[in-house]
């Protein structure tokens, strides 16, 4: 039980970070969605990637394919082009991972 509380927490945690990263890197960019459409980027990011893991398994394929059908969503949910989804994801992507980084992600007492 206290496995599937800290992954739920984990996710939760994950998805809000997400949300806030895509919608300041859209702001960013000019994108005049909100908050709720950056949610269902996040949101749809984290489906599509974990039905890639689960499909192709861990590995680089499974994370290139990811990749390709996340960058589709990108492009429909903010209405851009291939080249503007692309440097998003990419600023997304560095972003993602220096917050990342800073964030503790171990649970229980350090």
């Amino acid at each position: 039980m206290a496995n599937e509380l800290a992954s739920a927490i984990s996710f939760v945690i994950g998805l809000i970070v997400s949300t806030v990263i895509i919608w300041i890197v859209t702001k960013l960019f000019g994108e005049k969605e909100g908050i709720g459409r950056a949610f269902v980027t996040a949101l749809v990011g984290s489906v599509i990637y974990a039905i890639a893991y689960f499909v192709l398994g861990n590995g680089v394929l499974a994370a290139i394919a990811g990749g390709i059908v996340w960058l589709l969503a990108l492009r429909g949910l903010y209405d851009i082009g291939w080249l503007k989804a692309f440097v998003v994801a990419i600023i997304i992507w560095v972003a993602a991972a220096i917050i990342g980084l800073l964030l503790p992600t171990a649970t229980g007492p350090l």
